[in-house]
């Protein structure tokens, strides 16, 4: 008999109920289909404002990879809810610390705002990492990431703006003396000669050197250029820069770059190659009315050297978000140096930093349960 026969045979009600189940499963799928093309169009304006980079193979072509049919995610259940509708039929589980999430890693697909030993060892089947912040360092460190080739995003350029107001801010307090004139607030003390009138600066054609032309350093140099700055910066990857950058030099050419600089900000990642890399001989080659500020990592400073530097009169200033060691400890001579501005690594908070990152997280969850290109890929060998 064929199939149209016996099809024929089945009672009218199950037969219409059948097209109607079909239908109604259709509209369900093409229902899906619009919302996440809708969720993807949100996420777009971030993706062009922040410069945020589309690998160039899509993830379904990459070994190992097959649809996810559960993912761990830092957060709780309305967390959960808001993201569901990026990777339909996926199992979000929530997880709101690390031992949560350990616990929840078997038998997951990916994970997203952990990365632990403990987690790749309970998960053995994770394949995909996101990260909530762009230091990578540490989570490439873990030897599974590597051996098990784990695709790891993360979260760069996404603090670029907070973090560049940041600079900003430490370097107009040094530059207008609020470094000086602040603490005397308190003592109520009215001392306009408190601060000389030739360190009173106004920015513009002063030279800006920004060390590490990424997605924080682009930002910097932004607001450095929309002040009147001359801005120069280093990158490892290429010598090109966006057209506010008047020139860009490899990372080996930073040496030649120094003594021209009024401020030099530390942007870079931490990396072999920068692990150190500003040391008493970088502070040296600097001008002594130039201005040092780190909103990249502590480790990539010789602190010693730093506070050398300081206190001999071969800085002007210090401004740090990140230091070595961190948290700096109590009675460290960093914190009594009158030269020095001190954050606790709060550069990258800001009252839009999450809505920004969790846009981009599930808009990188979206993709990876659709199999398309990810965004914000680390290299492992690079680090960043």
């Amino acid at each position: 008999m064929s199939i149209a026969g016996y099809l024929h045979q089945l009672p009218t009600k199950w037969w219409a109920w059948s097209i109607s189940l079909s239908v109604a499963l259709l509209a369900h799928s093409g229902v899906q289909a619009r919302d996440t093309e809708a969720l993807a169009e949100q996420a777009r304006p971030v993706i062009e404002r922040l410069g945020l980079r589309e690998s160039r193979q899509p993830v379904r072509e990459i070994a190992g990879w097959r649809r996810p049919s559960r993912i761990v995610v830092r957060g709780d259940a309305d967390r959960v809810q808001w993201l569901q509708p990026a990777a339909p039929g996926v199992e979000l589980v929530p997880a709101s610390s690390a031992e949560e999430a350990v616990a929840a890693a078997a038998g997951s697909d990916g994970v997203i705002g952990f990365c632990a030993p403990e987690l790749l060892t309970a998960g053995t089947g994770i394949r995909w990492l996101q990260l909530p912040y762009a230091g990578a360092e540490n989570c490439l460190a873990i030897p599974a990431i590597r051996e098990r080739d784990i695709l790891v995003t993360n979260a760069q350029r996404i603090y670029g703006p907070e973090i560049a107001e940041h600079v900003m801010a430490m370097i107009l307090s040094f530059t207008r003396g609020l470094h000086k004139y602040i603490p005397q607030q308190a003592q109520g003390n009215w001392d306009r000669g408190l601060v000389a009138e030739e360190n009173l600066w106004e920015l513009e054609g002063k030279t800006l050197l920004v060390v590490g032309l990424g997605g924080i350093g682009t930002e910097v140099a932004r607001l450095g250029h929309g002040m009147g700055m001359r801005v120069i910066a280093t990158r490892n990857s290429s010598r090109h820069g966006p057209e506010f950058v008047s020139h860009v030099g490899l990372a080996d050419e930073l040496p030649q770059l120094v003594p021209d600089a009024d401020v030099v900000v530390n942007a870079a990642p931490l990396t072999p190659s920068t692990d150190d890399l500003f040391d008493a001989d970088f502070f040296a080659a600097m001008k002594t009315t130039a201005y040092f500020i780190n909103v990249g990592r502590g480790g990539s400073v010789v602190t010693d050297d730093l506070v050398s530097a300081l206190r001999s009169g071969e800085l002007a200033g210090a401004g740090l978000d990140v230091t070595d060691p961190e948290p700096l400890p109590h009675g460290h001579p960093l914190w009594k140096l009158p030269n020095v501005i001190i954050t606790p690594h709060v550069a990258a908070g800001s009252d839009l930093r999450s809505e920004r990152l969790w846009i981009v997280m599930r808009e990188n969850l979206r993709r990876y349960a659709a199999g398309e290109p990810m965004l914000s890929v680390v290299d492992t060998l690079k680090g960043y």
